[in-house]
């Protein structure tokens, strides 16, 4: 016999304006109790000194969370200049202190802010939640054991220096997945010669989701309080997705889909994930295959109809 699920069906994405100090999954459970859903997941975590936008999915909209979570993303840091710390953040012991630049203002630190602009190669942080050999490092990090971790490409679009006071200094960064924000900030401290840590961080973009989109989660308690429904508050699945092509199937196509089945459109140049469309709502994703005049569209993820 099967087991009943607990909660009901919610189906879409809710973007939240994450608070400081708690962890995304305990964001994550408490939201999930409030809508009293059966599913939910979040596309990525935040740190619990870092704030922001944080995107979850419910029900259906889980089946997009990997493409969310392999999407660009922005942040606001700030970075203590001249101490470096265990963890690369101000929730790390002090290990090191060095005088700062003297005269540090933004035509000294303009030249290294170049530096990490573009492709670069990056260590990630002992202290992050990437795994080695099924663990993640952060729990070989909290038993004195250092792993060996390769550089790993990433992209940094944007790197703005916002503010700089002293021995503090602000930055806007808009990178692609996998990047450590710590680890940047720690590389910058290195080429100044003081190093730094992160004293606080803001993502202010993810999975095409800005700020202006995220709820606070006490605005989502005030309304369960008035027996508001929470169910408005949540876009489409499609909504995380606007970086893929659309197409829109009908007739036996469709049908075909629905079932599993790829199909093969005539005169259609696409190539890679597409959004599908059929009888006025969203079908899915399937990733499409040139074949000479035509595109074999395989589908990857298809959603349930409502």
């Amino acid at each position: 016999m099967s087991r009943r699920r607990k909660g009901r069906d919610v189906n879409g994405i809710l973007v939240i304006d994450k608070p400081l100090d708690v962890t995304s999954n305990g964001i994550l459970q408490q939201v999930k109790r409030l809508f009293g859903a059966a599913k939910a997941g979040h596309t990525g975590a935040l740190d619990p000194l870092a704030t922001g936008v944080l995107p979850l999915c419910f029900g259906e909209a889980t089946k997009f969370s990997q493409m969310m979570l392999d999407s660009d993303k922005s942040y606001i840091a700030t970075a203590k200049l001249g101490v470096r710390t265990e963890t690369g953040d101000s929730e790390g012991a002090v290990v090191e202190e060095k005088p700062v630049p003297a005269e540090l203002d933004s035509a000294s630190l303009e030249p290294v802010l170049e530096w990490f602009r573009g492709d670069i190669q990056q260590v990630p942080s002992m202290y992050s939640a990437l795994k080695h050999k099924g663990r993640p490092l952060y729990e070989y990090a909290r038993e004195g054991i250092e792993v060996e971790r390769p550089a790993r490409p990433v992209t940094i679009y944007e790197l703005t220096l916002l503010d700089v006071r002293d021995d503090e200094m602000d930055i806007a960064v808009s990178c692609t997945k996998g990047t450590y924000i710590r680890s940047l900030v720690e590389d910058i401290g290195e080429a100044l010669g003081c190093g730094a840590h992160v004293t606080a961080l803001r993502r202010t973009m993810a999975s095409g989701f800005t700020l202006a989109d995220a709820y606070p989660v006490d605005k989502l308690e005030a309304m369960r309080e008035r027996d508001e429904s929470l169910d408005g508050l949540l876009v489409a699945p499609d909504a995380a997705l606007s970086m893929f092509p659309e197409q829109e199937l009908s007739g036996q196509s469709l049908v075909s889909i629905i079932n599993g089945q790829p199909v093969r459109i005539p005169g259609q140049p696409l190539d890679g994930f597409v959004r599908l469309y059929g009888n006025e709502r969203f079908i899915g994703l399937a990733e499409a295959f040139p074949e000479g005049e035509a595109t074999r569209l395989v589908p990857r993820r298809l959603v349930k109809s409502s």
